[in-house]
């Protein structure tokens, strides 16, 4: 591997990647620091080229949004997005990104989040899939358990006395 890549651990990438408008995003702030340049620079490469972010690329967050993100912790403060309102980037956005900042760093860097969101997307598939069977078992031993729950309220029952008459020579007390 060459001395000038630079490589972005995936669990940084990862813990910037936030829910959105039920959408996986990251934050321009974010994106700007694993590019080491200043947001304004990376909004102005993306205004120049507004036409290729589509809003499902990247849109602008909304004052909800801000103090939904702000809440989560996700950033200290809303005086971190510098009086600006923050982009959130999809995968796609991700992507166009690279076409937009043509410096081999950015490529580089663009290669590692867009990997980081495909792990995350198969992740999320192997969690339906493992959803998907334990529902299967949960139906399949419902069932079972019913049967057995019958069997053993079957067996709790006290058996019926049976009417046997009494065996022996009965008293003078029970003759009358």
């Amino acid at each position: 591997m060459p001395k000038n890549k630079i490589i972005i651990p995936e669990e940084r990438i990862l813990n910037k990647i936030i829910l959105i408008r039920d959408e996986k995003v990251i934050l321009d702030v974010h994106l700007a620091e694993f590019y080491s340049v200043e947001t304004r620079v990376l909004k102005q490469a993306v205004r120049r080229n507004f036409d290729r972010f589509p809003d499902d690329f990247m849109y602008e967050l909304t004052e909800d949004e801000i103090d939904d993100v702000v809440s989560q912790n996700v950033i200290p403060h809303k005086k971190y997005f510098g009086g600006a309102t923050p982009y959130a980037f999809t995968e796609a956005g991700v992507a166009m990104l690279s076409s937009v900042l043509k410096s081999t760093t950015a490529v580089e860097i663009n290669i590692a989040i867009v990997r980081t969101f495909v792990a995350l997307r198969k992740v999320a598939l192997n969690y339906k899939d493992i959803m998907m069977k334990i529902e299967e078992m949960k139906a399949e031993n419902d069932e079972k358990f019913d049967e057995i729950f019958n069997a053993l309220e079957h067996l709790l029952e006290p058996p019926p006395t049976p009417k046997i008459p009494p065996i022996g020579y009965k008293t003078s007390k029970e003759k009358s």
